[in-house]
């Protein structure tokens, strides 16, 4: 959600209420999705040397194969998926989500043998990954690779798929745009330190809720948002060089960067991409025509 200025005022509450019922969801049936173009991190504390070998995966499809590179600073990602393409997996599943100039998205179990019309997106196996958001040094150039997750509301920690994962192709920005994006930085940047704020105060937002004094609520979510605009201010966040270079030359999804896990990406066979990406789509952008992963190889 891009909340800037008075937006953020109006929207507040909805935040509010949201973070304090995710709390209690325990599941549901919402697809994992990256959101269209409209930073919760990984908080495990780190005891030994950290894994940082990469690996690669060769994907065979009906259009064409391609090879990805996964990242050594996402080891949760990285070695689940090598365990999926190790299994088979992901063999004659399809690419069931197709949007060009934004990303193709792979690795729903349930498309396997799906008939056409199929509403495809929600299936995979029965555990999430936590979240490995490297950002800035991983960000969403195109040809990046990253996971799916069920939206905020649902996963407040921004837990990945357990299989579904999502290729970057995106736009090119223009230096007007880059500008604009750096304002969706900084907002989002103040965005994830308010709804902090708000997890620490969880206790006092449901009594007040449950006592109906709204301008309690009110009074507190002015304090919130002066606090989570000084912590924007303290801290403030802007795109790297090489962010501006990959966004103006190669393009991408800068609006999706901070809020999912990028653990990879296409290092050869980038054309099989631009292939699927190329496919006509129908209802809920699954292609026309299957584009089905026929094998994987851990090289």
């Amino acid at each position: 959600m891009f909340l800037v200025g008075d937006m953020i005022r109006k929207h507040i509450i909805l935040p509010l209420l949201v973070l304090m019922l995710a709390c209690s969801c325990s599941g549901t049936n919402a697809g994992n999705n990256p959101a269209r173009p409209t930073n919760d991190t990984d908080m495990t504390t780190q005891t030994t040397a950290p894994d940082t070998a990469t690996a690669k995966v060769r994907f065979t499809t009906n259009l064409g194969s391609f090879t990805v590179l996964l990242y050594g600073d996402t080891p949760k990602h990285r070695d689940n998926f090598l365990r999926l393409a190790r299994e088979h997996y992901y063999d004659g599943t399809l690419f069931h989500r197709v949007i060009k100039n934004f990303m193709v998205q792979a690795g729903d179990p349930d498309s396997r043998n799906a008939a056409p019309g199929t509403h495809l997106g929600a299936g995979g196996p029965d555990y999430k990954i936590d979240a490995e958001i490297v950002f800035p040094t991983h960000f969403h150039k195109r040809y990046a690779l990253a996971a799916a997750r069920q939206g905020d509301q649902v996963n407040p920690r921004r837990q990945s798929s357990g299989s579904q994962f999502y290729v970057v192709t995106g736009n090119r920005l223009s230096e007007p745009e880059i500008a604009q994006y750096e304002q969706h930085m900084r907002n989002s940047h103040m965005q994830k330190a308010f709804n902090q704020l708000a997890l620490e105060q969880r206790d006092n937002i449901i009594a007040m809720q449950r006592a109906g004094d709204r301008q309690g609520l009110q009074a507190l979510q002015d304090t919130l948002i002066s606090r989570a605009q000084a912590i924007a201010d303290e801290q403030p966040v802007q795109m790297s060089a090489e962010m501006r270079e990959a966004y103006t030359t190669v393009g991408g999804a800068p609006h999706l960067d901070g809020d999912y896990t990028v653990f990879g990406e296409v290092i050869d066979g980038t054309d099989t991409i631009d292939r699927i990406e190329a496919v006509t789509t129908g209802a809920a952008d699954r292609p026309r025509e299957d584009v089905r992963i026929i094998s994987t190889e851990v090289l």
